[in-house]
């Protein structure tokens, strides 16, 4: 199987399902896009490690990398080998040191864990084909039409713009501690708001 590896371009809402987001993965040696739709809670899981958030207790995700951990399993890669209906299939390819074993999960837990193992993502030519689509560079960059967010796993939470205002009268000392608030509290979409004025601040 001809392989292409991919990474995760980010999430943003979904326009054709209510209460989803799209997440984006971008072939690493090409311009095409595929947009998956994954819940809430997933969209979540996968926001929080690319934000590089680390939340009070463990999720589910973290939970499994912990336990796989512990017991010496190894996640050494994470392929989307199937579409069928707009559903796509993923598999896990694990070590446990004395033999390769894979196992189906949903496209959405396996990008979850994938970036907590940070091993490789791929898929195939016909996936590719059929799934993925193909966006201007220039245009990707620098426009965002009405109808849609740029592709980023900060858009998840940028629904409350007056929080966002509040946000940009605080000073770093009150933003820090609202994050630490924020990440205790299991609030990881306020989290992710505070975090990014953070970053813009130290840009300045």
């Amino acid at each position: 199987m001809n392989k292409i590896r991919l990474n995760v371009l980010g999430i943003s809402y979904s326009q054709t399902q209510t209460g989803a987001y799209a997440l984006v993965l971008a072939e690493e040696n090409g311009n095409r896009r595929i947009p998956i739709i994954v819940g809430g809670f997933e969209a979540q899981a996968i926001a929080i490690q690319l934000e590089g958030l680390k939340p009070p207790r463990p999720l589910t995700h973290d939970l499994f990398l912990n336990f796989a951990r512990t017991f010496s399993i190894d996640l050494l890669e994470v392929t989307v080998y199937k579409l069928e209906e707009g559903v796509f299939s993923s598999k896990l390819t694990c070590d446990d040191g004395k033999r390769l074993i894979e196992i189906d999960a949903r496209t959405s837990d396996a990008i979850a864990l994938a970036l907590r193992f940070k091993c490789p993502i791929y898929t195939t030519e016909e996936i590719m084909r059929r799934a993925g689509i193909i966006l201007d560079f220039e245009k990707e960059s620098t426009v965002s039409g009405p109808s849609e967010k740029k592709a980023s796993s900060r858009n998840i939470p940028v629904e409350n713009k007056t929080f966002t205002d509040e946000l940009k009268k605080m000073n770093l000392a009150e933003l820090q501690e609202l994050l630490s608030d924020a990440v205790k509290d299991e609030d990881y979409e306020k989290a992710s708001m505070v975090r990014d004025e953070i970053k813009r601040r130290k840009k300045e």
